[in-house]
C-alpha cells in the first residue's frame, strides 16, 4: 500500500480516501490538521500510486489499512474516510480496535443494496475520452481538485484507475450490507452526511445512534463535503478532535 505523509507529529491521523480518489487529495485537510498530530493518508489499491490488482472484497481493503497503520506505527489512530474510506474506517475500527482511536466517517452507508453499477456504468462511458488537458478535464467537471484522479500517456488524459477495477469494488456494495461492521465500532465516532450527497438518508443517523456518535447533516453540501463546504466541515472534525485527543 502507498502513501503520502504530510508530517505533524504526535497522535496519528489517517486520511482514507473515497472510490476513484487518491491519496494527495486530502492535501488541503492535511494543513489545518498538522497541529493536531502526524497526518498521513493511504492509496487505496487500484487507486493513485498503488496499482496492485484485486482481490476487491472490502475485507481485503481493510486489511491493507490494518497492515500500513501498523508497519507505519500510528495506531492507535484517528481514521478519517471519505465515502469508501468512510467504509474501510468502520470495518477497521471493527475488526482492529487497537489500532483506531475514533473514526470520522463522510457520506457513507452502511446498505447499498439493490443499487448496481449497472446505474451509473452510462456515466463513464459518456466520458469523452481521453481528454485533451488537464483544463479539459476541470471544465467537463467542474468539481476540485478532480484533475488528482487522471494520469497523462501518449494519446491524452486517462483516470489513474481502471473503470474496471472500480466497477469490481463497487460492485460488491450492492449486493450486501455492512451494519455488521458498524455494529463492532466500540471507539468514539463523527457522521458527516452531505444533504446533496445523493446516499440513502437516515442510515448517517442511525450509525450514530448505534455507535453514540455524533451526526452533522450538511443541507448545502455535494457527496464532497470537505470540498463542498470545507469550514462546516473543519469545524466539526477540529470540535471532535479536540474532545478525542484531550482523552
Amino acid at each position: 500500500m502507498t502513501h503520502v505523509d504530510f508530517g505533524g507529529a504526535g497522535p496519528g491521523i489517517v486520511l482514507l480516501h473515497g472510490l476513484m480518489s487518491r491519496a494527495t487529495t486530502w492535501w488541503t485537510v492535511a494543513q489545518w490538521l498538522l497541529p493536531h498530530g502526524h497526518v498521513v493518508a493511504l492509496d487505496a489499491r487500484g487507486h493513485g500510486r498503488d496499482r496492485r490488482r484485486g482481490p476487491w472484497r472490502t475485507e481485503d481493503l481493510v486489511a491493507d489499512v490494518a497492515a500500513e497503520v501498523e508497519r507505519l506505527d500510528l495506531g492507535p489512530a484517528v481514521v478519517i474516510g471519505h465515502s469508501m474510506g468512510g467504509l474501510h474506517a468502520w470495518g477497521l475500527a471493527a475488526t482492529r480496535p487497537d489500532l483506531v482511536r475514533a473514526v470520522v466517517a463522510e457520506d457513507v452507508v452502511p446498505d447499498n443494496r439493490g443499487r448496481s453499477v449497472e446505474d451509473w456504468r452510462w456515466y463513464f462511458d459518456a466520458w469523452p475520452v481521453p481528454f485533451t488537458s488537464l483544463a479539459h478535464v476541470r471544465s467537463f467537471f467542474g468539481t476540485p481538485h478532480v484533475q488528482e484522479f487522471f494520469t497523462e500517456r501518449e494519446d491524452g488524459w486517462h483516470l489513474i484507475a481502471r473503470l474496471e477495477d472500480l466497477y469490481a469494488i463497487a460492485g460488491e456494495w450492492g449486493e450486501r450490507d455492512y451494519w455488521h461492521l458498524v455494529d463492532g465500532v466500540r471507539c468514539p465516532s463523527l457522521l458527516i452526511e452531505a444533504g446533496r450527497g445523493g446516499m440513502r438518508p437516515g442510515q448517517m443517523a442511525e450509525v450514530a445512534r448505534r455507535t453514540g456518535g455524533r451526526h452533522v447533516l450538511v443541507e448545502e453540501s455535494g457527496h464532497c463535503v470537505h470540498d463542498d463546504a470545507p469550514d462546516v466541515y473543519r469545524g466539526a472534525v477540529e470540535a471532535f478532535l479536540s474532545d478525542v485527543l484531550a482523552r
